[in-house]
């Protein structure tokens, strides 16, 4: 599935957290080379310190990460996990004699943010498995058709994973609060967490650290 039909000066790049980092690596590749990759092909500690820096992830800052890790591995920073994956499924890097390199296609599309932007989140969206990083073995119940259509209609306003968990699969927001919460876990990964991070949705937290509390899609999700 892909519903993007052009690349043009209306797509969110400014909110594009994936975008930013993409650009970043890519930028970081060309002036220092080849990222190392250790035995199990995980980014090096090294590039995932700049990284953690650079990126100024919200909700995965400096501060939040050294909070609970000594030092950086690659799993200790989630965004930059699914970067890598992203780079690779979308052939904008390669793992190579030990180390990420860029391809040529990851070089064409670094002047071109709107088309770089639509590949990163085409593959953001629909091809990398989200599944690793949820609370659930079980599937996520729908398709992408139905979420952006539920999404499209509920986030014009400011709307919590408990209301879209109501709307998609029944039962009150409150007993969704306090028992599915496997469900609006499943959901936010899969889904919502994905479109935040492509710039489609804004997600306001409350909390500090890795306790916030997110009501995560406050923007009408449009796709011209």
């Amino acid at each position: 599935m892909n519903p993007f039909r052009s690349a043009d000066t209306d797509l969110p790049l400014s909110h594009a957290l994936i975008l930013k980092a993409a650009l970043l690596t890519i930028d970081y590749i060309e002036e220092n080379g080849p990222i190392g990759l250790t035995p199990s092909k995980a980014l090096k500690r090294y590039f995932v310190t700049w990284a953690a820096e650079a990126f100024d992830w919200p909700g995965y800052t400096v501060e939040d990460l050294y909070a609970i890790n000594k030092v950086l591995n690659e799993h200790d920073f989630p965004p930059l996990v699914i970067l890598h994956e992203t780079l690779l499924s979308a052939k904008l890097a390669r793992h190579f004699k030990g180390t990420l390199r860029l391809t040529d296609l990851a070089r064409k599309l670094q002047s071109e943010p709107a088309r770089l932007w639509m590949l990163l989140t085409t593959h953001l969206l629909f091809v990398v498995d989200h599944s690793p990083y949820t609370r659930s073995d079980e599937p996520l119940f729908g398709n992408w058709n139905i979420f952006l259509n539920v999404i499209n209609i509920e986030a014009q306003v400011a709307v919590t994973e408990e209301r879209l968990c109501s709307v998609l699969y029944g039962g009150e927001e409150e007993e969704i609060r306090h028992r599915d919460f496997k469900l609006t876990a499943s959901l936010y990964v899969h889904v919502l967490r994905p479109l935040c991070w492509a710039g489609l949705l804004n997600e306001h937290r409350t909390g500090t650290g890795f306790s916030r509390r997110g009501n995560p899609p406050i923007k009408r999700v449009t796709f011209e």
